[in-house]
């Protein structure tokens, strides 16, 4: 337990440093590992000269005159700098692989709800449904019978809560008791569009928001384009329920085309011009769905599935993960103790969290509820 204590400080700075470094501004994650591989660790990168610094490739002066900057405003105080508690980073065991795997990974990704749903995005274990901001009642009524279909049938609802196709999917899900992931162009202290102000608390609330933005950071054009790389990589399959020529969801659809992963979509009336990029899908390959059932026969069920009949389920005796939680642990630390595999944990552990018998604890650790009812 004392090599365990160690190891957990060991990341714990190494996650302090990484922060401290991505505020750098102009590096990115590449020239980060650069910077630790060449150095050792990034402390020691934080203190080189100058001159070592520019001794690697794609290092100039902006950046060592970045870091000097960043060096002076915080002072021997503010180095390292401390995480926030809801951080995910690129070294972080959660950190989905198929996000460093993009051509632009994230540098970091914010959070806010469910933390236990992360270890199911590592997998993949979601559906993303996707589609216009300006949709006909016929698209608004697919996408909320797709996430209400997901939803019952145990599948996290993935969408960019954008106004139209996204957040009639999301609002179904939730309507089924299920378990919606928005992935934001904007930061978690913004809602966009406004409207969207009790969706966005609702799905932090029953699920989970994921954003790359900073608290702070302005609204931009290109976030949008950008987040749908997110949002794929964190898919098994994709759903395009309805887009124009132009729209983001191609955007979408072309990622989920190269990285190989089932694209559905719902086909609409050729002459409507909301559709006729989805449709366009269709001429080249996607698979047409016609009825949501054809899609949960393809999926087979969610890795949530069980979940509600293990809430209603009450037993006196202890659950063994919940003893193993004690005051606190981390799915890793679960993992080595009860020597069970991380998948089969993570799922269990999002099934107590959503009885309401764990709650999440900074760090990604989670902990049992002190008013919770105990299950088998």
């Amino acid at each position: 337990m004392a090599n365990q204590g160690l190891v957990n400080r060991d990341l714990a700075l190494r996650r302090r440093w990484w922060w401290t470094w991505a505020q750098v501004e102009g590096l990115g994650e590449q020239r980060i590992k650069l910077l630790e591989r060449n150095f050792g660790d990034l402390a020691a990168a934080w203190h080189a000269s100058a001159e070592a610094l520019l001794g690697l490739p794609g290092v100039g002066p902006e950046l060592v005159a970045a870091r000097d900057r960043l060096a002076k405003r915080l002072g021997d105080r503010g180095v390292p700098l401390v995480c926030p508690a809801r951080l995910l980073l690129p070294s972080d065991p959660a950190m989905p692989q198929a996000l460093g795997c993009l051509q632009r990974p994230p540098l970091e990704l914010h959070w806010r709800g469910r933390g236990s749903l992360w270890p199911l995005l590592r997998r993949r274990r979601a559906v993303a449904v996707i589609g216009t901001r300006r949709p006909s009642p016929h698209g608004l009524d697919w996408a909320k019978r797709l996430g209400i279909a997901l939803a019952a049938n145990g599948w996290p609802v993935l969408s960019g809560l954008a106004e139209g196709i996204d957040g009639a999917a999301h609002w179904g899900c939730l309507e089924a008791g299920g378990v919606p992931v928005g992935v934001l162009a904007t930061s978690l202290d913004r809602v966009y569009p406004r409207h969207h102000s009790q969706l966005q608390a609702e799905v932090a609330k029953q699920g989970l928001l994921i954003t790359e933005q900073r608290p702070g950071a302005a609204v931009a054009k290109g976030h949008f384009a950008s987040r749908n790389r997110l949002l794929v990589a964190l898919a098994e399959a994709v759903v395009v329920v309805e887009c124009p020529h132009g729209s983001g969801a191609l955007h979408g659809a072309r990622l989920a085309w190269a990285q190989e992963l089932p694209l559905w979509v719902v086909p609409a009336d050729t002459n409507r011009s909301s559709a006729k990029g989805s449709n366009s899908l269709l001429s080249q390959g996607a698979t047409p769905l016609l009825d949501p059932a054809d899609l949960l026969s393809s999926l087979g069920q969610g890795p949530l599935a069980v979940a509600s009949s293990m809430a209603r389920t009450t037993e006196t005796s202890m659950d063994p993960l919940l003893e193993a939680l004690g005051a606190g642990a981390s799915l890793e630390q679960l993992a080595q103790t009860l020597d069970k595999p991380l998948p089969k944990l993570a799922e269990r552990l999002l099934q107590l969290e959503l009885a309401g018998l764990v709650e999440p604890a900074p760090g990604l650790r989670w902990r049992p509820r002190q008013n919770g009812l105990l299950i088998s």
